[in-house]
C-alpha cells in the first residue's frame, strides 16, 4: 500500500477489460477506491459530473474516441490525470504532452508514481 495514494477515489476509464482489470487490482493493492471503471467517452463524462475523484488514469483511445474530453473535463475541475496508451507517447496532441503518460504494458510502481506525482502538485494537468 502507498500512504500517499491511500483512500485516494481514482477513476478508471479503460475500453480493453482485462485491463482494466489489471488497472483496479493494482489500484486496490496502492490503497485506492476505485471509481468506476467507464469503457466510453459519455459514461466517464457522467461519472465526472456525479462522483467525488480525486485523480484518474485515462486510456487516450478509447474504441476510437479519444478521451481529451475527458481530460478537459477533469482539468476544468482541478482533478489531475494521467493518460496511458499502448501507442507512443509522442502521438500525444500538443496540448497533452505535459501530462504524466504511462506506457502500456506498465508495472504498479509506475502507476503508483505517476499519481503520486499529480496528486502531489509536482506536475499540473493543462
Amino acid at each position: 500500500m502507498n500512504s500517499r495514494l491511500s483512500g485516494r477515489r481514482v477513476l478508471v476509464v479503460e475500453d480493453e477489460i482485462i485491463v482494466s482489470w489489471l488497472l483496479e487490482d493494482m489500484l486496490a493493492d496502492l490503497g485506492c477506491a476505485v471509481v468506476g471503471p467507464a469503457a466510453c467517452v459519455e459514461k466517464a463524462l457522467a461519472m465526472i459530473d456525479g462522483e467525488a475523484i480525486d485523480a484518474a488514469v485515462l486510456d487516450v483511445n478509447l474504441n476510437g474516441q479519444p478521451s481529451y474530453p475527458l481530460a478537459d473535463a477533469l482539468a476544468a475541475r482541478g482533478v489531475p490525470f494521467v493518460f496511458s496508451t499502448g501507442y507512443a507517447t509522442n502521438s500525444l496532441l500538443d496540448g497533452y504532452r505535459t501530462v504524466p503518460t504511462l506506457q502500456k504494458p506498465f508495472h504498479r510502481s509506475e502507476l503508483a508514481d505517476a499519481l503520486a506525482t499529480v496528486l502531489d502538485g509536482i506536475v499540473k494537468a493543462t
